[in-house]
Parts: C-alpha cells; sequence; structure tokens
C-alpha cells in the first residue's frame, strides 16, 4: 500500500468514489481511495437510486443537476453502463397548496435551467393511463431525470477515477487521525472477514496525507470521535419493498417505454418500476434514528427488520394511485439505515477546528448528490471555493458547542418525516423546541411572539395575536402571504412611525483584543477599521476574492475590537477568525480571540420615536444631549447606563431608522426588557420580529449574509465600494480586482400579486431573456408593493430598468431602483433631536 498522498478520500461508496474521481479530474495526480469493507458496502447498495430534481436550496438544485448530467457521461468514458434510466420523474399534487409549492420551487428551477412543466390530472392520465387521477390538482413533471442503479453507477465512477490514477484500496479501516504541522498522519487497519464479521487484523500502516476526505456515511458519528470533533450526521431507518411483476404494468411496457417515477407528494411516497413490478419508497412517520453513537462491527451491508404497520398507511395509497397494484404479492423489502442531518442537507466542506480535513457527510440523497459534490467540493479543495456558494452546505452551519447527540437525532427523524411535508419557506420545525433561549423568551412570548430557530436559538419571527395558540405558527405558514403577514405589516409601520424593539442577541460576537490585532483585522478585512468609538461595516474575502464573512467591527481601544456578524455564522466565523489567526501569523505582535456571543444581548432600537423613549432613560446629567448626534454621532460607539444596566450603545440600525443597538450583558436582560417596555407605550414602542425587519432593510437595500452575500460574488459585484479600501493591502484584494464585475447586485420594486411576495429565489428576465435572479425579497410598506433583491448582468443594473419577475409561476412588472430606496440620503438616521 500507498503511504505518502496529496489526497485521502475515506469512504468508498457513491460520494467517496465521486470526490476521488473528481480530485484527479482537477488535476491532483496523487489521490487514494480506502474502503473499509467493499465498495458500495454502506448505504449505497441498499439505495433506491431515484434522482430527483427537486429541491429548494439553490446549491443543491446545482449540485443534483450536475450529478445527472454527469452519469449521462460516464459510460462513454469509462465503458461501463451506469445504469441511468432517464424516465422521467412525475410529482403529483392533491390540493392546491402542493401546487403553490411547486410553482414556489418552478423559481428555483427556473434560475438554474432546469426542465419541468406543470400537468393536469386530464394530461396525467392521457399519458399514464395506470395512474388514478382521482383528488389530484396537478402535477409537476420533470422529463430528464429518473433513476439509476447505485452500484453500478459507483462502479463507473471508481473505474472513472482509476483510469485518472487515483488509488482504490478496499478492506482498509481508518482507525485514527493526527495532524502534523502540514500533514495529516492516518492510521489504518487491514480488515478481514471472519464469521460473517468484518474484523480488524494486527495489520497496521501509518499513511501521510496532505488532504483528507471523509465519506464514511452511516460511519459518520464514529469519524468525528476520530476527529474530536462533533456532527449532527446519525442515520435514521428507510423502508421501501419491491413487488411481483404487475400484469398491467407488464402488458402497458409492451407498447410504451418505462414507467416515470412517480412521487405523491401529499400521501408520503414515491413509486418506480422494478422489472415489471413496482418500489415503494414511503417516508412514514415515526422512522426511528440508529446507530447515533457508532455502527457495530458486526453491520456490514445489513439491513433492519421490515416494520410494514410503519407503512400501511403509505402501502393503501399507493393501491389507491396505482388500482393496479392492488393484486401484487410482496417480493423483496428493505429497511436500512441512510445517514441524515436536521435540515436534510448534506455536510460539505472544511471541518471545523481542522486543517486540511474536509467533510462529505450526512447525504439523506447521496446518490442525487453523489457527482456534484464531489466536483465542486474538489473545487473547494484545489481552487478555494467553488464556482457556487456552498455556505449553506457548510459543516460548521449548526454550531458546534451546544448541540448535542440526542438534539441530533430527534431532529434527523423529524427531517425524515419532513421528506414530503409541505416545505413552506416560512416554515419552521417543531422538534427539540424551545432549547436556547434569551432570558426575555417567556417575556416576548406573553406578547404574542411567534418564534424561529437561527443555531438552535429562538428569535422573534413576529408578534401574533395574545390569545395565538401556544405552536410554532403552523396555521400561519404559506407559499403567498401567510398568516403572519399582517403582524409583519404593522410592526413595520410601527419603526417607520414611531420606534420597535427588535431582540438580536443571537447575533454572533467576537472580541479581538492585543498588540497585533490592529494588524491582523486589517489585513483580514477590506475596509479601513474604525477609530476608537467607532464602526465599520466590512467584509472579509475569499481566497477566490469573494465574500467569506460580513463584520460590524467596533473598535473599543486602539488595540481591542469587538466584531458582530449573522447569528447563524457563530461556529463558521469562530472557526474562520482562528484559523485566519494561524494564518497570518503574530509577526505584529500576540492577540486574542474570544467569543462573546453568550455573554452579550442585544436589543435594537428603531424610528423616529427612538431618541426620545431612550432620553427617558439614560442616566447624565442632560439626557437631552448625551444622544444627540453631536455627542453620539451615527456609526459611533458609546458607554452608556439604562437605569441600573450598563450598556454598550451602538449607532445603527438595521432598519435604516434613527436607532441603536443595547448590547448588553445577558444576565440583565430581563431588567433591561421591562425597563425599556415601562416608558414605551408613551412613545408607540412595538416589539418587531425578524420579518419586518427584513422588509425595512431592503428598503434600504442593505445586503444580508448568506443573501446578497455569500463566496459566489465579491463585495464589488455586490455594489459596495464605499466599503472595500483598496489604498490598503488584505486578503484576497487581487483576486476580487481580477474577478471583474461578472453581475451587480440591485434592488426591484415589484408590481405582483395581490395575495402572495417574492422570497428571494426568483428569476428575473428583460423580456423572453432571464438576465439574473432575486436574493431577498418582501413587501415593502413605504411603497405599498413587493421587493426584491438580487443580481443581474451589470448592463441591466441601471435604475429605471424595466424588468420581469416570475412569482407564481406568473410574469410580473419589476423596475431597478437607486440603491436605498426608501430615505437615500439617509436623512432619517441621522435627524438630530
Amino acid at each position: 500500500m500507498k503511504t505518502e498522498v496529496k489526497a485521502l478520500v475515506v469512504g468508498g461508496g457513491a460520494v467517496g468514489t465521486s470526490i476521488a474521481y473528481h480530485l484527479a479530474r482537477a488535476g491532483w495526480s496523487d489521490v487514494m481511495l480506502l474502503e473499509r469493507d467493499e465498495l458500495t458496502s454502506g448505504s449505497t447498495w441498499h439505495a433506491a437510486g431515484l434522482l430527483p430534481y427537486f429541491n429548494m436550496s439553490y446549491a443543491t438544485t446545482h449540485i443534483h443537476d450536475y450529478s445527472i448530467k454527469f452519469y449521462k457521461t460516464l459510460e462513454e468514458e469509462t465503458g461501463l453502463d451506469a445504469g441511468f434510466f432517464v424516465v422521467g420523474n412525475l410529482r403529483m399534487a392533491q390540493t392546491k397548496e402542493r401546487m403553490d409549492e411547486y410553482r414556489l420551487y418552478s423559481t428555483t428551477a427556473h434560475t438554474c435551467d432546469i426542465p419541468h412543466e406543470f400537468m393536469t390530472p386530464a394530461q396525467i392520465k392521457e399519458r399514464w393511463p395506470l395512474v388514478n387521477v382521482d383528488g389530484l390538482e396537478g402535477a409537476l413533471y420533470h422529463p430528464t431525470d429518473g433513476y439509476i442503479n447505485p452500484a453500478d453507477v459507483t462502479m463507473a465512477m471508481a473505474k472513472g477515477a482509476r483510469q485518472r490514477g487515483v488509488i482504490i484500496e478496499r478492506k482498509w479501516q481508518v482507525d485514527g487521525y493526527e495532524w502534523k504541522d502540514d500533514h495529516w498522519e492516518v492510521t489504518v487497519t487491514r480488515t478481514a472477514e471472519k464469521g460473517g464479521n468484518l474484523v480488524p487484523t494486527e495489520e497496521t500502516v501509518v499513511i501521510k496525507a496532505e488532504h483528507v476526505v471523509t465519506a464514511t456515511g452511516n460511519h459518520a458519528q464514529r469519524t468525528a470521535k476520530l476527529l474530536g470533533i462533533k456532527t449532527p450526521a446519525i442515520p435514521v431507518e428507510h423502508q421501501f419493498i419491491v413487488t411481483e411483476p404487475d400484469p398491467a404494468l407488464v402488458e402497458w411496457r409492451k407498447t410504451n417505454e418505462q414507467h416515470p417515477v412517480l412521487r405523491d407528494a401529499d400521501a408520503k411516497w414515491y413509486v418506480r418500476e422494478e422489472r415489471g413490478g413496482w418500489i415503494l419508497g414511503p417516508y412514514e412517520l415515526n422512522a426511528p434514528a440508529r446507530f447515533e453513537y457508532g455502527v457495530p462491527d458486526s453491520f456490514r451491508a445489513d439491513l433492519f427488520p421490515l416494520d410494514l404497520e410503519r407503512i400501511e398507511e403509505e402501502y393503501m395509497s399507493m393501491i389507491n394511485r396505482i388500482p393496479s397494484s392492488e393484486t401484487v404479492g410482496l417480493k423483496d423489502d428493505f429497511n436500512g439505515p441512510i445517514c441524515y442531518t436536521p435540515d436534510g442537507n448534506p455536510l460539505v466542506g472544511p471541518a471545523p477546528g481542522l486543517r486540511n480535513m474536509w467533510l462529505a457527510e450526512g447525504f439523506s440523497f447521496g446518490i442525487t448528490a453523489a457527482g456534484g459534490t464531489g466536483y465542486y467540493l474538489a473545487q473547494l479543495m484545489t481552487e478555494g471555493e467553488a464556482e457556487i456558494d456552498m455556505g449553506s452546505l457548510d459543516p460548521k452551519r449548526y454550531g458546534q458547542d451546544w448541540m448535542t447527540t440526542e438534539y441530533a437525532a430527534r431532529k434527523n427523524e423529524e427531517a425524515y418525516e419532513h421528506v414530503y411535508i409541505l416545505h413552506h419557506p416560512d416554515e419552521e420545525r417543531p422538534n427539540c423546541r424551545p432549547l436556547r433561549t434569551g432570558p426575555a423568551y417567556e417575556r416576548q412570548k406573553k406578547l404574542g411572539a411567534q418564534f424561529g430557530v437561527v443555531n438552535g436559538f429562538e428569535r422573534p419571527n413576529y408578534y401574533g395575536p395574545l390569545d395565538a395558540p401556544d405552536s410554532f405558527d403552523h396555521d400561519a405558514r404559506s407559499f403567498r402571504r401567510g398568516g403572519w403577514w399582517q403582524y409583519a405589516e404593522a410592526e413595520a409601520k410601527a419603526v417607520r412611525e414611531t420606534v420597535g424593539l427588535v431582540d438580536a442577541t443571537a447575533f454572533a460576537k467576537h472580541v479581538v483584543k492585543g498588540p497585533g490585532a490592529t494588524a491582523f483585522l486589517d489585513h483580514l478585512t477590506c475596509n479601513k477599521l474604525p477609530k476608537v468609538g467607532r464602526i465599520n461595516l466590512t467584509y472579509a474575502l475569499s481566497a477566490k476574492g469573494t465574500t467569506r464573512t460580513e463584520y460590524t467591527i467596533v473598535r473599543i481601544a486602539e488595540d481591542e475590537y469587538y466584531l458582530v456578524s449573522a447569528g447563524g455564522l457563530h461556529a463558521y466565523d469562530q472557526d474562520y477568525l482562528m484559523k485566519s489567526a494561524e494564518d497570518f501569523g503574530f509577526d505584529h505582535g500576540y492577540f486574542h480571540i474570544q467569543d462573546v456571543t453568550t455573554q452579550w444581548g442585544v436589543f435594537a432600537l428603531a424610528g423616529p420615536n427612538a431618541r426620545a423613549l431612550l432620553n427617558e432613560l439614560v442616566k447624565d446629567a442632560s439626557p437631552d444631549t448625551v444622544l444627540s448626534n453631536k455627542r453620539f454621532p451615527w456609526l459611533s460607539m458609546r458607554d452608556i447606563e439604562l437605569g441600573m444596566c450598563p450598556i454598550r450603545a451602538i449607532r445603527v440600525a438595521y432598519t435604516g431608522e434613527l436607532g441603536w443597538e443595547l448590547h448588553h450583558p445577558i444576565e440583565m436582560q430581563n431588567y433591561l426588557w421591562d425597563l425599556l417596555m415601562s416608558v414605551g407605550e408613551k412613545h408607540g414602542l412595538k416589539p418587531v420580529g425578524a420579518r419586518a425587519q427584513n422588509w425595512l432593510r431592503m428598503e434600504k437595500s442593505y445586503r444580508a449574509y448568506g443573501h446578497e452575500l455569500g463566496r459566489d460574488a465579491t463585495p464589488l459585484e455586490a455594489d459596495l465600494p464605499r466599503f472595500v479600501d483598496l489604498s490598503k493591502d488584505f486578503f484576497g484584494k487581487a483576486e476580487m480586482e481580477a474577478t471583474g464585475i461578472r453581475s451587480k447586485c440591485i434592488t426591484v420594486l415589484i408590481d405582483g400579486p395581490e395575495d402572495a411576495d417574492p422570497w428571494g429565489r426568483e428569476a428575473l428576465y428583460l423580456g423572453d431573456t432571464k438576465v439574473g435572479r432575486l436574493t431577498s425579497g418582501g413587501y415593502s410598506v413605504a411603497f405599498g408593493k413587493a421587493i426584491g433583491m438580487g443580481y443581474v448582468k451589470p448592463e441591466h443594473a441601471v435604475p429605471g430598468t424595466k424588468l420581469k419577475v416570475l412569482i407564481m409561476d406568473e410574469m410580473w412588472d419589476a423596475e431597478v431602483t437607486e440603491d436605498s430606496p426608501f430615505d437615500p440620503s439617509n436623512a432619517r438616521i441621522r435627524i438630530d433631536g
């Protein structure tokens, strides 16, 4: 066995073999893949092999699209038939709301150029007469996907990898990882069969590898323990059954091509043709998580006992939808582990806290995602970034310090049963909640707060009626304007007309302090650093010059900085800061990075009456002037006192109104909440949730990380030159300048439907030509119409340009506005008093 390689891939399923293949295709000539048993012996061998395009995620849609196209090329390259049957995919709907879900998905499909069409029940019956269309509203049809043989496609990728120089070693199990300055030393042990089990032998080898990729599937928990990290990737049982041949299907096939894959989403199952019969795969309730603490050594290519009672409802539904299957017997059954994550998307990217360790774990749709994952992960590893923003799949998106095995297992069970639950864009799933709460949680709840989750942390989305049921707003959700819309509208108006109070405690917060802090941050970020007592908005760039993260930097002292970033990026930013500190070194002096996220609460107070409200509470000899523009200008920080609570007050407002962020000791949060509410009524104070705040920030064209800002666009493409200081040197500068302006961020006002707003995934058109896409969407109370932000080709970014936006499968007029269409001169923010 070779003992020194550039890249070592651990795991010989479809995902691992694809990664090895694509690393070699990207130019890395020294790649090895290890498999503890035989190729495909994990979840790959018992996968049903479906290749569904349907996905609400922009990144995941691209991954699936690449896979489907790539698999069609493998036979020509390798001579092996990958077993791809392009039979199409018919996703049926029993309700109008399900059809709305498909219309919303269609906007993502249009932005990614995914072929699809809508069908009526009559069209379905005419084309596929074996389907009972009673009770159907319609369907979404993908003509270019279908299903594939998982073992065949894996073997084809393995052969392609070997042809490109990849070494594939079977019967070797990884038992240890150790980082040695600039490489990994991976201890591997030869395995052998004994009594039907796979057992380690005494033969042990240490492999040196510059990079390691883990694609260990159901063994992800064992892998995490060996690496000393946490992962939420835990398997869940998935059953499917195979019937005997259906005479009606056999007869139909005499004069027709293969039947398309059928999905009755409201009945929670898929069905595909298999040797004249049917495969039924349900996503039923109460499927249990398995192997929470690791896969037993005795479990190889094994299965669990079938639980037919658990899937009885789905089985009877299949008979209703395909009546000819009623008299057909069962031929085979499968109940095996499929790895999941809490949101159902895989973990792809750098491991937290580790160098050159890459994760590709938690694939619930591994066959569909394998090809694209290999392609885009290879780009991340060999080029520094992928051509699409992979941040939504980053392994650190859940955080690391707070998540437990119990939480992950219960959320993964929920993700499994939600495969066919309506995917509302405003959904908030209920399992394991509430878990992480701020002190003011119960007070907010009594005021009607309906909460969303950011990194496990409860945050008010909106404040509903006081007599609302104690739930996570299930009844309020919609693909159009949900039951929450009217409350968000009232909250947004309050910020524009009086004053609103937003709980922003979920922000990530770090302190960077020490003699070398200034030099470090100056090199890390692209804007000028603020003076003491001032703040700046700035960006850290990726190795490709795109936006890696966004920081509000507050300079507390000459060598002390307080960094605030998005709540969902806590672990992501913590990992990046620590690794960047190591990369850039301490040539200019020592500095310390401290995570203070849970030490500080944050209330954002904003609106025309914000100063008057605070003036009643601030402890100062002349309270009417301490908050004036002269003493407390915009974009500055002051330590003030509100009653008995010390406050780090920052004069910014994400809503574009006069306002302050009130950063306070978390243990004093309830005191501060009560104090603000006690004097707030006379000033029209209204608690405000995240949804109204999101609408308001779009009226000011404020970019949001994960939407307008990400690793697929530079700050200059985001049209933020005022936050980029080209006179200084900073990481990613040359790459940013070399990239140029491929597309440009815009704000559009939309004459949309009366009952729906864009969600931020819609395609933008000039005439019949697609010229861009939205990245954010919502409603503007200032303009009384829909609003969105997104990217178009630079020549279409001129204010006044007339575009069309696709909302609910209809085209609506949109117009490019000037940046910050509401109060473009920022007069309201700077108003004195």
